[in-house]
C-alpha cells in the first residue's frame, strides 16, 4: 500500500474515512426521485404518516401496510415532519445509518487491534459496492444492517475487548430495534454459535464471563420489542376492525416464519448468495482468503474465527430459505470487512490481489468505453433501458472511463487498495450526481403516467387504482381509490367495477395485461403508457361488462392527497 496512506491518529484518520465516506453516500440527495422497486412504497408510506398523522400503524394508501414494522419509515417521516421536504430527505436516513456502521466499523478496529486495521477495514467497507449500493438507497436493508452491527459492535466489545454490560445489554437493544425495522434483527444471536464452542469445547476465555447474567440481555431484548407489540395487541383486539387482526397475522407470522420457510416469490437454489451475490456485491474481500498466511491468522485467533463463523451463518441462515435477495446478506458484510482487515494488516495484500484489482479496474474502463460507443451510435440495448436522449450518458460513461483509464496510467498499471478505491470513489460520485440527474425520468415513469391520468380524466374525474403500485399513488396530484392490494385481482376487480358503477365520472387505471380480470374488457382501455415493463391503461364506463359478481368483501380505500410530492 502507499506510505502516505499509513498514519496512527486516531481522529484525523476517522474524519478523514466519514469525510470521503460523506461525500460519496451523500452525492445526489436531493437529485432524484424515489426509484422501484421498493422506495416508493416506504416513502408513501412515510407521507400516509405525516398527512393522516396516525404514525404507529403504516398505510399505503390509506389500508394497513403489513410487510414491515414501522421504524424505517418512521425514520423517512420525522425528517419529513421536521423539514417539510420529502424529496429531499427520504434519502437521508439511510445514508446516516451507513455512516454509523463505518463508524461502528472504524472504532471497533481500533479498539481490537490498531488504527491501521481500523482504516483498512473502513476502506475496505466502502470498497465492497453493496455497502454503498445500500447506503445510497431509500430500501429498508441498510439500516437493518445498521442496527445488526451496532448490536455486533458491542457484543464483540463486551467479549473481547473489555466487559461493559451497558454495551451488552444496548446490543440487545439494538437487536429488537433490527428487529422492528426488518424482522432479522436478531441476526448477532448467531454470534454466540462460536463463542459458546470456543468456551465449551476449546475451553477459551473471554475477556468477559459466560455466566447467568447473559440472560439479562434476551429481557431487555423483549422488554423493548413489547413497547411495539403490545399496543399492536392491543388494537387488534380491540378494533372492531378486522384489518387490524391481519396486520397483526400478516407482520408476526407471515412475515417471519411462513416468508422464510415457504415464501411465494424470490425463489433461488440455495447456492444463489455464493454464486451470484458475493462474487460481485462483496468483491474485493473474499479474495485475502485465497492465502495460507490468511488461515495461519484466523486459526491462531479465537477472534477472527467468531467473526467468520458468524459471517457464514449469516450466509447458511438465508441460503436455507427458499426465498432470497441479494440484500439479505448485506448484514454481514461489516464484520467481514473488520476480519479481512485484521488479516491483511498482519499479512499484507499479495502481489496477485493487486493484480486482480489492476485487472478489474482494465475491464471498468473497456466497459464504460464500450458504453460510451454505443450511446453515441444510439443502440437499441441502451434505448430500452435509459430512453432515446442518449448523448448525455455518452459523456457520463466517458468520464467514467477516463477515471479508470487515469488511474491506470498514473499508477502504470499497479494498482492497489487505495488506489482501485479512490478511482471507484470518483465513479460513485459521477454516478451520485450526472447519474442520478439522468436516470431519473427513466426510473420515474409513474409521472409522466399520473400527469396523462390527470388531464384525461378532467376536473370533475375520479380515479381508482387496481393492481396497485406504489409509485402512482406517490407522484399523483389527485385523489385515488384502491381497493386493497392484499385481495386477490378478481376481487379487486369486482370492488372497482361496483365503485364505477356507483357514480358517473369515474376511471380505473390497471395493466394492460392481466389474467385475473373479471367485470372489465382489456381491450377497449385506453393505453396511458409504459411503466416498469409494464402498460397501463385506462378503464372508463365503456370497458364494464353489463353485469359483475358481487365481491365477497367490499373493499376500498381513499388517499385524499392532501399534500403533493412533487411540492414538499
Amino acid at each position: 500500500m502507499d506510505k502516505s496512506f499509513f498514519n496512527d491518529r486516531y481522529y484525523s484518520n476517522l474524519l478523514f474515512i466519514l469525510f470521503i465516506a460523506f461525500c460519496i453516500i451523500f452525492m445526489g440527495i436531493g437529485l432524484r426521485d424515489p426509484w422501484p422497486a421498493d422506495e416508493p412504497r416506504f416513502v408513501e408510506a412515510a407521507k400516509e404518516m405525516v398527512d393522516s398523522g396516525r404514525w404507529f400503524f403504516p398505510l399505503r394508501g390509506g389500508e394497513l401496510y403489513p410487510d414491515k414494522p414501522p421504524i424505517f419509515m418512521w425514520s423517512i417521516a420525522l425528517l419529513y415532519k421536521l423539514t417539510g421536504n420529502l424529496s429531499a430527505t427520504f434519502l437521508i436516513p439511510n445514508a446516516i445509518a451507513g455512516l454509523i456502521t463505518l463508524l461502528c466499523v472504524f472504532d471497533l478496529a481500533a479498539k481490537l487491534w490498531n488504527v491501521n486495521t481500523a482504516r483498512n477495514a473502513s476502506m475496505l467497507l466502502l470498497i465492497a459496492p453493496q455497502f454503498v449500493i445500500q447506503a445510497k438507497a431509500a430500501q429498508i436493508d441498510a439500516m437493518v444492517a445498521c442496527w445488526i452491527t451496532v448490536a455486533m459492535y458491542g457484543l464483540v466489545r463486551h467479549f473481547f475487548v473489555k466487559p461493559n454490560m451497558r454495551w451488552y445489554l444496548f446490543s440487545w437493544v439494538c437487536m429488537a430495534l433490527g428487529i422492528l425495522t426488518k424482522g432479522v434483527g436478531f441476526l448477532p444471536l448467531l454470534i454466540f454459535v462460536p463463542l459458546l464452542f470456543l468456551h465449551f469445547v476449546k475451553k477459551e476465555q473471554f475477556s468477559a464471563p459466560i455466566n447467568f447474567k447473559l440472560w439479562f440481555g434476551p429481557l431487555t431484548m423483549l422488554g423493548t420489542l413489547m413497547l411495539w407489540l403490545l399496543p399492536v395487541l392491543y388494537f387488534a383486539a380491540s378494533k372492531d376492525n378486522p384489518d387490524f387482526t391481519a396486520y397483526r397475522d400478516n407482520i408476526l407470522l407471515q412475515q417471519t416464519a411462513q416468508r422464510y420457510a415457504n415464501p411465494t416469490g424470490h425463489l433461488k437454489p440455495w447456492y444463489y448468495f455464493i454464486v451470484s451475490v458475493v462474487p460481485i456485491l462483496w468483491f474485493p474481500l473474499y479474495l485475502f482468503l485465497f492465502s495460507k498466511k490468511s488461515w495461519v491468522e484466523i486459526k491462531a485467533s479465537p477472534l477472527l474465527q467468531t467473526l467468520l463463523v458468524w459471517v457464514v451463518c449469516v450466509v447458511i441462515f438465508f441460503s436455507i430459505s427458499p426465498g432470497k435477495r441479494g440484500v439479505y446478506i448485506l448484514p454481514a458484510l461489516p464484520m467481514l470487512a473488520l476480519a479481512m482487515a485484521a488479516i491483511i494488516s498482519q499479512t499484507r495484500v499479495a502481489s496477485w490481489v493487486n493484480k486482480v484489482l489492476t485487472g478489474f479496474a482494465a475491464i471498468f474502463a473497456l466497459v464504460f468505453i464500450t458504453a460510451t460507443i454505443m450511446s453515441l451510435m444510439g443502440s437499441s440495448k441502451l434505448t430500452k433501458q435509459l430512453g432515446d436522449e442518449l448523448l448525455p450518458f455518452a459523456a457520463l460513461f466517458a468520464l467514467a472511463a477516463a477515471t479508470w483509464i487515469a488511474a491506470l496510467w498514473r499508477y502504470k498499471l499497479q494498482l492497489t487498495l487505495p488506489r482501485f478505491g479512490a478511482a471507484l470513489a470518483v465513479t460513485w460520485l459521477l454516478y451520485g450526481s450526472l447519474g442520478y440527474v439522468l436516470m431519473n425520468p427513466t426510473r420515474t415513469p409513474a409521472k409522466q403516467i399520473m400527469a396523462t391520468v390527470k388531464e384525461r380524466i378532467g376536473v370533475e374525474g375520479e380515479l381508482g387504482l387496481t393492481l396497485l403500485k406504489e409509485q402512482f399513488l406517490l407522484f399523483s396530484t389527485i385523489p385515488m381509490t384502491h381497493f386493497s392490494y392484499l385481495s386477490s385481482h378478481s376481487e379487486q376487480y369486482r370492488n372497482a367495477w361496483m365503485w364505477m358503477n356507483e357514480k358517473e365520472n369515474r376511471y380505473i387505471l390497471t395493466q394492460a395485461r392481466d389474467k385475473g380480470v373479471v367485470c372489465f374488457d382489456l381491450n377497449k382501455g385506453v393505453l396511458i403508457g409504459n411503466a416498469h415493463r409494464r402498460d397501463w391503461i385506462l378503464l372508463d364506463k365503456s370497458t364494464m361488462t353489463s353485469e359483475c359478481q358481487a365481491p365477497k368483501e367490499v373493499k376500498r380505500y381513499y388517499t385524499p392527497q392532501l399534500h403533493f410530492y412533487d411540492n414538499l
